[in-house]
């Protein structure tokens, strides 16, 4: 008798949409995480004195620094609007097929638009300045 996995692969499942959706969604936590660290990493150097402080704006006030900073304000927004959508799952709403591609694209274009205001009004209309 042949081994069988217990479980279906990743493999036998047709690509789609939401799927997608739902990785990201891992992903951005992920980030997040990571990004949590970082946070609190600032908040120890400012903390610890001047010196500390200095350096830690200099990291991320570079522009390594910064592209950190918008992509943690992209994987924010992008789980910010998506957990919203899972709330809304919770609540026995919008689980039909069509309805789930529609608010997976809606969650899209939400996160450009806070992800985008927000790192406009932080790197060039002078917010961190």
């Amino acid at each position: 008798m042949r081994q069988r996995p217990l479980s279906p692969h990743i493999g036998v499942y047709k690509f789609a949409y939401t799927m997608a959706t739902s990785i990201v969604h891992r992903a951005t936590g992920i980030v997040l995480s990571a990004g949590l660290l970082a946070l609190a990493g600032w908040l120890i150097a400012a903390a610890g004195g001047p010196e500390a402080y200095a350096i830690a704006v200099a990291i991320l006030g570079g522009p390594f620094g910064q592209l950190l900073l918008a992509g943690w304000s992209v994987a924010f927004s992008y789980h910010l609007f998506n957990g919203l959508r899972h709330l809304n799952w919770d609540l026995g709403r919008g689980l039909e097929k069509h309805e789930a591609r529609r608010s997976a694209v809606i969650v899209v274009v939400a996160t450009l638009l806070l992800a985008g205001a927000s790192i406009y009004a932080a790197f060039f209309a002078g917010v961190l300045r």
